[in-house]
């Protein structure tokens, strides 16, 4: 029952991270109906500029800080310079872009910062908390993480809710020519939402970092299971974000910790197909409509 409660808070740490990233793609996903395979190159760079940071003596809140700044004008210069010009053109354009995107990204972090895997370091400890005696695989620092992810996931719920800005975001989305004959400044909308989403993917990757080496590639990983728990929630659904990320992050840690370490792709992959089976459109996807 130790291992099992083990596992499970493992799996609630890593599902929030997940969620996160997830959180990130839907974003894009809602307003421009693109998959952004380039945000784990995005993440990492954000991540590689804190980590400069705390390697000159900077502190770990200031190398968040300085990731959540670059994450939101990497987003917006992306939106701008490379997104924007393929936005009228097929669909597979800006896929090409973005596989690109993360190619050059990851191209440069090897040639700014190098290949050596580098740690980072954690906000809190990481010893874990005793109970009844007894010490449990959840420490200060995992209960940081999850604290920050879900003060991110309301405060994204507040400003979509309740605030202007929030209200033509969505009309953005959801009918883009509409917002537009209405005053909404549609461009500038979704300069926004991509700003919005690299910050979050940013913050994701600060938290994920020291539990994982910093490298040109040590986030692709972190990317593919963001991408699954995305798929699994519905590409259209935020709270499908959040719950995708919380159940494919527990799922792997029982998969993890019960079979190996070996099989957990495999098990990310039997989830997507589970959910795509009973709910082609995701957990809590719209499906398509059509009246005949």
């Amino acid at each position: 029952m130790g291992r099992f409660l083990d596992l499970t808070l493992a799996g609630l740490t890593s599902g929030t991270v997940y969620a996160a990233v997830a959180l990130a793609l839907v974003l894009i996903w809602r307003s421009t109906r693109i998959v952004n395979f380039a945000q784990g190159g995005m993440l990492m760079i954000t991540t590689f500029l804190a980590y400069t940071v705390i390697s000159h003596g900077g502190s770990y809140w200031l190398a968040l800080a300085v990731a959540i700044a670059a994450g939101l004008v990497l987003g917006a210069v992306v939106e701008r310079v490379l997104i924007r010009p393929v936005a009228n053109r097929p669909p597979l354009d800006a896929v090409v872009v973005t596989f690109g995107l993360l190619v050059g990204l990851q191209g440069i972090a090897g040639m700014v910062f190098g290949g050596t895997p580098q740690s980072y370091p954690p906000a809190f400890s990481i010893a874990g908390f005793e109970v009844s005696g007894s010490q449990i695989l959840f420490s200060l620092n995992d209960l940081w993480i999850v604290g920050v992810v879900l003060a991110v996931m309301v405060v994204l719920a507040v400003v979509f809710r309740r605030t202007s800005i929030g209200l033509r975001m969505r009309a953005t989305a959801f009918a883009p020519e509409v917002a537009r004959l209405l005053g909404v400044r549609v461009g500038r909308m979704l300069t926004v939402g991509w700003a919005l989403a690299a910050v979050v993917g940013a913050i994701a990757g600060v938290l994920i970092a020291p539990s994982t080496f910093v490298s040109p590639t040590a986030f692709d990983a972190v990317l593919v299971f963001g991408f699954t728990a995305a798929v699994i929630g519905g590409l259209d659904s935020p709270p499908g974000a959040v719950v995708g990320g919380l159940v494919l992050g527990l799922v792997l840690s029982l998969v993890s910790g019960y079979l190996g370490p070996d099989v957990v792709t495999l098990g990310a992959l039997v989830v997507l197909i589970v959910v795509l089976m009973v709910r082609p459109h995701g957990l809590f996807g719209a499906g398509a409509r059509r009246r005949v």
